[in-house]
């Protein structure tokens, strides 16, 4: 991710957010230069394998492609423009692939073909099918065209809008995902978050599955793992605590969590503020 406010972009170490916090009393604590770090070392774009449709059922395929994605958010920390480039085997160049990256998001049969990579993997599977290095981040920026806007407005109201006793400001942002993150990816959300996981949690009908907690600096932060339309959409409502009227925690945060998810199968599909 990319903000209007300073457009900076970072490199991949793949480091969950267990590898730079530590815990305290239940809920993981961590300063805000920490966590701005290790949000920094991060990839700002998003990277997946492009596979073929599957004549013969499951039967498994080798990737075809790679489609490469940035969101860019507003001030507020909200998504306002997804930007994306794809590279295809059968032409060997890189393209604008936002219609693609649109149909991944409405049409589940494509986005069967789409596997979530890391840059690494992204790496491996580039130089395998000969296209060689693949290129740094600045230079796959180079290749968006035609971005996809997102639908933005005020931020929605879900309540009264209350600030939580003992800080400055209270706001709410959802994370909206495509796909479920599975039984396995659901246990590694619990480990790495150290979330409490509902014990209906299997049941299709039940929305909130776990809820987890962080403290970076004086910020208090907790997040909802929810399940939408019995799981074809996932999201994290993420409720910030503001100790102050600075807000330099809440984008590191919301880059972590939505990388987190990313590594367990979900594809985002945009960042709202409801409060």
């Amino acid at each position: 991710m990319t903000t209007l406010r300073d457009g900076q972009g970072g490199h991949d170490d793949q480091r969950t957010g267990s590898d730079v916090v530590r815990r305290s009393g239940g809920a993981a604590t961590l300063s805000a230069a920490t966590l701005s770090a290790a949000t920094v070392s991060q990839a700002l774009l998003d990277y997946y394998l492009i596979h073929p449709q599957r004549p013969y059922g499951d039967q498994p395929t080798q990737p075809e492609g790679l489609l490469v994605e940035e969101f860019v958010l507003d001030e507020d920390h909200t998504a306002v423009l997804l930007n994306s480039a794809g590279w295809a085997v059968s032409d060997r160049r890189w393209q604008s692939a936002s219609a693609f990256s649109r149909g991944v998001r409405v049409d589940a049969d494509l986005r069967g073909r789409v596997v979530v990579a890391s840059r690494p993997e992204a790496e491996a599977v580039y130089g395998r099918l000969g296209g060689g290095e693949l290129p740094d981040e600045d230079v796959l920026r180079s290749y968006f065209r035609d971005g996809q806007p997102l639908a933005t407005s005020a931020p929605l109201r879900l309540g009264p809008g209350q600030v939580t006793p003992g800080f400055h400001e209270t706001r709410v942002h959802r994370i909206l995902f495509a796909n479920g993150p599975g039984g396995q990816g659901l246990v590694n959300l619990r480990v790495t978050w150290q979330m409490t996981v509902a014990d209906d949690a299997a049941d299709p009908r039940t929305r909130v599955i776990g809820t987890a907690y962080r403290r970076v600096g004086a910020d208090a932060f907790s997040w909802d793992l929810r399940r939408i339309s019995l799981g074809s959409a996932w999201c994290l409502d993420v409720t910030a605590n503001l100790a102050s009227g600075c807000d330099d925690t809440i984008g590191p945060l919301l880059r972590e969590l939505t990388a987190e998810m990313r590594r367990q199968g979900l594809i985002p599909v945009t960042i709202e503020r409801f409060s």
